[in-house]
């Protein structure tokens, strides 16, 4: 590609509204996020790479399941969705703002400030008593991701932790607490992440959710044969309810058991033309799982954003196809989760 093409480029995914669906926070301390430090993402690292918008996870490790070890999960998340919160400030001449809605996402942008958004990783965070999910949201949280490694009281996993005891299969998807986490989380407005889960759960909360449902960091099965990944039967559900599957940056599942070092953009663009041809370019994002254990060579960190946006332009991606594929399929899911909130009652069903 020609020094004039890749300036044309740069100055198009600047101008894109661009979202990262899903990022690691450090716990319980870490480097100031205004500083250019070594974490993969910071704030720094976001303006240089012209990525608008991060939605950033307050993740709890899968635990066994006592009262006392799920007090401490919910705890936790909440702590780290107070953290995520006091990412929204300016310093070092970044302004950085908590954005909780598509139209705040949109306006963060219009003003040049970068839109955090909070987000909570393990529903485990939710023990037995799904009145927290409203305390998440309470504190800006736009997504739950079900699971993650382990089974936890509201689903199966895509990875069952045997040294928690777990069986291949525990609840056959989702349990009952489950299916009632669903509604709610559709009567808060927050999207279903179905990222983590086992086949069997994300078939049953794509049919049970009234939103689409999104993977926030997963990658395509027929590429690569990962627990982590979708099938192809996964991915038409996706799209014939209107979801969306976030292509992710972790090496192993992009390539089978492949390193960071030995992964390109041009595998991981790969993933999204496959699922592009496969349900349409409307149900197809882009993740890094950064700080998470995503990156590879290209996209090491998120100063290097600008690479996939070459790469698409070079794969024939017009404009409006990158700009739905770098955020603007995550606003669209956002929106129809806010409407599906305002028709639904206030007040969880006792």
């Amino acid at each position: 590609m020609n020094d004039a093409i890749q300036t044309d480029a740069l100055a198009l995914h600047r101008g894109l509204l661009t979202i990262d669906t899903h990022i690691d926070i450090p716990w319980p301390t870490g480097p100031d996020p205004f500083q250019d430090g070594n974490r993969r993402v910071d704030l720094p690292k976001m303006q240089r790479g012209g990525l608008a918008a991060g939605c950033f996870a307050a993740y709890v490790p899968q635990a066994a399941r006592t009262p006392e070890n799920e007090t401490a999960a919910y705890h936790r998340a909440i702590a780290m969705l107070q953290a995520i919160r006091a990412m929204g400030r300016t310093e070092n001449g970044i302004t950085a703002r908590v954005a909780t809605t598509a139209a705040e996402i949109q306006a963060a942008k219009q003003d040049g400030a970068l839109a955090i958004i909070p987000a909570v990783e393990n529903g485990f965070a939710a023990g037995q008593d799904l009145s927290r999910l409203a305390q998440f949201r309470a504190l800006g949280a736009r997504y739950l991701t079900l699971t993650h490694n382990g089974h936890n009281g509201l689903a199966d996993s895509s990875n069952p932790r045997k040294d928690l005891g777990d069986s291949e299969t525990e609840h056959g998807g989702l349990s009952p607490l489950g299916r009632s986490a669903i509604i709610e989380l559709n009567r808060l407005g927050m999207l279903i992440d179905v990222a983590h889960v086992s086949r069997d759960t994300m078939l049953q909360a794509t049919a049970l959710s009234r939103t689409p449902v999104l993977s926030t960091h997963s990658c395509i099965r027929a590429l690569c044969d990962h627990p982590r990944n979708l099938d192809d039967a996964q991915l038409d559900a996706l799209r014939d309810t209107g979801g969306v599957v976030q292509i992710t940056a972790v090496s192993a599942f992009l390539r089978p058991d492949a390193k960071p070092d030995a992964v390109t953009v041009a595998d991981f663009v790969d993933h999204i033309d496959y699922a592009v041809r496969r349900i349409g370019v409307q149900h197809v994002g882009i993740s890094s799982d950064f700080d998470g254990g995503g990156w590879f060579t290209g996209w090491q960190n998120a100063a290097d954003s600008a690479n996939l946006t070459i790469e698409l332009l070079h794969r024939g991606y017009d404009r409006q196809e990158i700009a739905a594929l770098w955020g603007g399929n995550f606003l669209r899911l956002l929106r129809i989760a806010e409407e599906m909130a305002e028709q639904m009652p206030r007040e969880m069903p006792t």
